[in-house]
């Protein structure tokens, strides 16, 4: 009985497979529709995805991503940063 090992390559190797036969679906799906001048559906199709998209965005965890970065300004500060004004958070502060 011989049990095949899965690793990393194999994993990444598959996934670019699904997501390359996705693509070619949706692709030849988009087409059909085109043709058949479905227009009406294409575009509530087109909503929809817009619309997961913004899902996706919205419960990423961005908070979370900032503070694993090594830049030592915050986001906050972007004004100040840009303008070169000194910010008080970033303990610049001229009293």
């Amino acid at each position: 009985m011989t049990t095949r090992r899965r690793n990393a390559a194999d994993d990444r190797r598959r996934r670019k497979l699904i997501t390359v036969l996705w693509t070619a679906l949706l692709a030849i799906g988009t087409i059909i529709l085109i043709y058949k001048e479905q227009t009406a559906l294409l575009y509530i199709l087109a909503t929809l995805g817009v619309t997961a998209l913004l899902v996706v965005v919205a419960m990423a965890d961005l908070a979370h991503a900032e503070k694993l970065t090594n830049d030592p300004r915050r986001s906050g500060d972007s004004a100040a940063i840009g303008s070169g004004i000194p910010s008080a958070t970033m303990g610049n502060n001229q009293s």
